[in-house]
């Protein structure tokens, strides 16, 4: 400890601290609209980030039916499942925690209690859709 802190702390003075990730996720616990900002922010930018990935496949397979086979034969690994069931995740949490931040904007579930129930059911929502989407990937139904 440096010399500052040490005399801080005898005097009884409170000890200010950067504080830095592991803090973060391992001393605060976050509430739900903190965790949902925060995956909101993270999604939106893998979209962005993948979406010139993505309009290329789509105009390779686009390009005559070989291709669009030779793709459909590339999308059956479990791997690239696992990938898009990524992607979809992405895109089903966006666009729910973006359907919420529209009733916010209207000025509906302002409120602390109502911001937090809204921030659980976009999580309970966007992991049920991509629950139903992975089943559909990997073949279930």
């Amino acid at each position: 400890m440096s010399e500052a802190v040490r005399e801080a702390s005898k005097k009884g003075r409170p000890v200010y601290r950067n504080v830095d990730f592991g803090d973060i996720t391992t001393k605060y616990r976050m509430p739900p609209s903190a965790i949902v900002s925060i995956l909101h922010r993270v999604s939106g930018a893998g979209l962005f980030l993948m979406l010139p990935f993505l309009l290329y496949l789509l105009q390779e397979s686009l390009l005559s039916e070989i291709s669009f086979e030779h793709f459909r034969g590339l999308v059956s690994g479990w791997f690239v499942k696992i990938i898009l069931l990524g992607l979809s995740w992405a895109y089903l949490h966006h666009f729910t925690a973006g359907v919420r931040h529209l009733f916010m904007d209207n000025h509906l579930a302002l409120d602390k209690d109502a911001a937090q129930k809204t921030a659980r059911w976009v999580l309970v929502v966007s992991l049920a859709l991509t629950a139903l989407v992975g089943l559909k990937l990997f073949g279930v139904f």
